[in-house]
Order: structure tokens, then C-alpha cells, then sequence
């Protein structure tokens, strides 16, 4: 038994220098992630202000810049949060970097390995909360507004629109579409080859209706039924309606396969 080919493992140099710095792992609100996300990287976003009276807890505060407020004006933010502080005691965690050397232009350079280092141990955890001012109140009115909204609405037409197109065709058409599609990848064969297939066919049986005949002699319907009201006849009556025979000057069935042939050839209706 062979064994599946292994991935390639590389090797990486891991920078430890900074492994016992400690460090915050802060949680942010969406909205001020997005907005911290569209702020250059030349510019202040915010102030953290640390407070702590004797016997309490330290109080930690954040408020946004100016600059993140004005990024997008129309989306008003709240400025001021507060962090909620816990001590992270029970796990080890960790920040990591990944340094990518730039490709050199020189062939004669070794090739630089990639750098994994680690920016410090995580010692608090903090979770940033807004504080329930008319500014974030309006926040949340807003976003709850837009979520209500259904994602299609019905509106009212004042003038006839002249460029409706359907989303969809209809299945109908799809399907006659596929058809005539696959009948003009039919190439028509010899007259005298498509009546051998005919003859053929009826010396099995007397009646035939034209799906039948098409998948018999596999031949595009017009030209089909071009060569079959030559030999052929339709019948409009019942109990053989809208199915092909033989002329009589071509038939040459006994009584007894007559009998039989009652039984066969198809039995779907004819489109003709």
C-alpha cells in the first residue's frame, strides 16, 4: 500500500525577543472597527485614559479622534466608551507576527526565509462598550430601521415602462429552445438510408408515432416527416390517432402480425 504524498513542511525562524512583554486584547464594536479600518495610517484614532483610585478597580476609557468621527460624516458614531477589564489567568495566549522578505532582483542573493515573531503575552482581556448616550440610542434606532426593511419592495409605476425584461424565461421555452437546439446538430443522412431505417422499423411494427421515429432514425423532424408522407400514411382516427403506418402498396404484414402489432410501436400523442 503506497503512502499519500505528504505537504511540504518549511522551515520558519520564530523571534522570541518579545515573548514576555504583556499585552491587551481589546474588543471593539463593529462600527468602529469599520471606521478604524477607513482611516489612513498617518493619523490619531483615539485616546486610551487609564484612572485608579486607592482600593478600586482602574477605570479605563477610550475616546475617538476627531479625524475617525469625520471619516464618514453621515455615519454618526458615539465618542466616548469605556473598556471592561478582566485578567486572563486560566490561559496562555499569544500575538504573532509574519514578516515577508521582499523578492529580490538580484540572482546571485540568497533567498531570505520568512520570520515569525512574537509581539508579547496576552495578560487582560478588554471589552469595549459604549455608554448608552442619545448619540448611540439614534445609532441603534437606525440599524434597527434598516434590518426591518424587506429586501424586495413593491412600488407603484405613474408611466408604462417600455424596457421590462423577464428575470427568467419560461420552462416551456427553455425546453423548445433545447430541442431545436439539438435538432440542428442533426445532419440529415441519405433518403434511401433514412427509408431502410422506416422499412426497418415497421417490418417490427405496423404504428409509429414521430418521437419514436425520430429517435429511431435520429434525423431532423422536418426532413423526417418529408420523406414519411411519401411512404407513409397518418392516421387522424382512432384507435391508431395521430400515428404513421405504412401505405398499403408497402405493407406486407400478415393477419397474425397484424394481431400482435396492435400491442406495439408508441403511444404518445403526436405533434404534427
Amino acid at each position: 500500500m503506497s503512502k499519500e504524498a505528504e505537504p511540504a513542511r518549511a522551515d520558519k525562524e520564530l523571534d522570541l525577543s518579545n515573548a514576555g512583554r504583556g499585552v491587551w486584547l481589546v474588543k471593539v464594536p463593529k462600527y468602529i472597527a469599520n471606521k478604524w479600518e477607513k482611516a489612513p495610517g498617518n493619523i490619531e484614532v483615539g485616546k486610551l485614559k487609564i484612572s485608579k483610585q486607592v482600593g478600586q478597580k482602574a477605570q479605563v476609557s477610550l475616546t475617538l479622534s476627531d479625524a475617525v468621527i469625520e471619516i464618514d460624516p453621515s455615519d454618526k458614531i458615539p465618542r466616548d466608551h469605556r473598556l471592561d477589564v478582566s485578567v486572563v489567568t486560566k490561559q496562555t495566549l499569544g500575538v504573532f507576527s509574519h514578516s515577508i522578505p521582499p523578492v529580490s532582483t538580484r540572482e546571485d542573493a540568497p533567498p531570505e526565509q520568512e520570520k515569525l515573531f512574537m509581539e508579547g503575552r496576552i495578560v487582560q482581556k478588554l471589552e469595549c462598550r459604549p455608554y448608552a448616550d442619545n448619540c448611540y440610542m439614534k445609532m441603534k434606532l437606525e440599524s434597527i430601521r434598516k434590518a426591518s426593511q424587506p429586501a424586495r419592495q413593491v412600488k407603484s409605476l405613474e408611466k408604462i415602462v417600455h424596457n421590462f425584461k423577464p428575470v427568467s424565461d419560461h420552462k416551456h421555452n427553455i425546453e423548445d429552445k433545447e430541442r431545436k437546439k439539438a435538432e440542428g446538430k442533426k445532419s440529415r443522412d441519405d433518403k434511401n438510408a433514412v427509408l431502410d431505417m422506416l422499412f426497418n422499423a415497421f417490418e417490427k411494427h405496423q404504428y409509429y408515432n414521430i418521437k419514436d421515429l425520430v429517435k429511431i432514425t435520429r434525423q431532423p423532424i422536418s426532413y423526417l416527416k418529408e420523406i414519411l408522407k411519401e411512404v407513409c400514411d397518418y392516421n387522424m382516427k382512432n384507435p391508431h390517432k395521430n400515428m404513421w403506418e405504412l401505405k398499403k402498396e408497402y405493407r406486407h404484414y400478415k393477419e397474425d402480425d397484424k394481431k400482435e402489432d396492435s400491442k406495439g410501436g408508441g403511444s404518445d400523442s403526436d405533434s404534427d
